[in-house]
């Protein structure tokens, strides 16, 4: 009889243990996704969006067009934020509940009745004993603080989203829609601005410094899709790095030194968010490994400007030789990124993943 009470007691402790690690990596983890400023793999976010991810990408088996499959995806980032703070909240019920039933002789439903009614603060189920007093409190008041760094985090959110999407439809009107590089240089250039492009250089150089704090700190982000379908911050980001190589490389201009901080900051903004969601590229790529733009390619983008008279570099070789040593710094982790958030049909970038090459 005293060791099948023994054996009770160490159950009760084990539950209550369980019940408190439960809460407490909940709590960190919400803690981590929601406050701390800083890119973090946090265990539940990471799974939470990727079982959602495959449910969507199980829908996604029965699309039939990239537009029907962008359609579904552009729910899936704002459905999983949404669903997170609720699964946070019941792990809370959940392991508050194994605290309950461990130190009292309740039945399972009267814990998980009195932990739903402390953490909502409905106030139908109570205990006057001391020590359920101290779990039915600490309870409601982290209830109330999950709710709210929700409150507070999302405003954050579609603060950071709006900065960005901001800067994307204003690329439209330099490159096009989908953008590319050789329709940016070609505008302005007609409107003789070719030379003076410090300033957009400048822009864009602190866009990317803003996207890799928000899309590693604020991960999500990543996956919320612009506005309007034809456009996405990836595909962006490729076409500025795009036309600041040309510039760099084959169009005969005074050298900008903006342009050449504005690609490294570009390529090194998207190592980072590939880092965070553990995409694998070359960290030190050398000048003359490949990259995904074929020579072909790059003439035929030189004969098109050449006709609009845009002033190119004599030596068409060497030309080719500084763009892919450029280029070379971001190309996997370009296409990479636009696969990975399903990016739209964009030249040079998101053409060149699986899910426009399926179409």
């Amino acid at each position: 009889m005293q060791l099948e009470e023994t054996l009770y007691l160490i159950l009760r402790i084990i539950l209550f243990l369980a019940g408190f690690l439960l809460v407490t990596s909940t709590v960190i983890a919400a803690i981590k996704s929601f406050v701390l400023p800083r890119g973090i793999d946090v265990w539940l976010t990471r799974i939470t969006f990727r079982t959602v991810h495959g449910l969507f990408h199980l829908r996604l088996s029965n699309s039939a067009s990239y537009a029907e499959r962008d359609r579904i995806m552009a729910f899936f980032a704002p459905f999983t934020l949404v669903l997170l703070p609720a699964i946070m909240l019941t792990l809370v019920l959940l392991g508050y509940a194994l605290m309950y039933w461990a130190v009292s002789p309740m039945t399972a439903y009267e814990a998980f009745r009195l932990s739903g009614s402390s953490l909502l603060t409905l106030g139908y189920a109570s205990n006057e004993a001391t020590i359920f007093k101290i779990l039915e409190f600490s309870e409601a008041l982290l209830g109330l603080i999950l709710i709210a760094l929700l409150i507070a985090y999302l405003p954050t959110m579609y603060a950071a989203f709006s900065k960005r999407e901001t800067a994307v439809a204003l690329l439209e009107s330099y490159a096009g829609t989908p953008p590319m590089a050789v329709e940016l240089i070609g505008r302005v250039y007609r409107t003789g601005e070719l030379e003076n492009l410090r300033e957009f250089w400048v822009t864009w150089q602190i866009w990317f410094a803003e996207i890799e704090e928000s899309h590693t700190s604020l991960s999500a982000l990543a996956f919320f899709r612009s506005p309007q379908p034809e456009r996405s911050w990836i595909t962006a980001a490729g076409t500025v790095m795009d036309a600041a190589a040309l510039m760099l490389s084959t169009i005969d201009v005074h050298w900008e030194p903006r342009a050449a901080f504005c690609l490294r900051n570009g390529y090194l903004a998207l190592r980072q968010i590939a880092n965070f969601f553990h995409l694998t590229y070359v960290a030190d790529p050398q000048p003359d490994d490949p990259i995904s733009i074929s020579k072909q390619e790059f003439d035929e983008v030189c004969d098109l400007l050449e006709l609009q008279g845009v002033p190119l570099r004599t030596n068409r070789d060497k030309a080719w030789q500084d763009f892919a040593g450029w280029r070379v710094n971001y190309d996997t982790v370009l296409i990479k990124l636009a696969n990975f958030t399903m990016a739209p049909y964009a030249p040079w970038s998101s053409d060149r993943s699986p899910v426009h090459m399926q179409d």
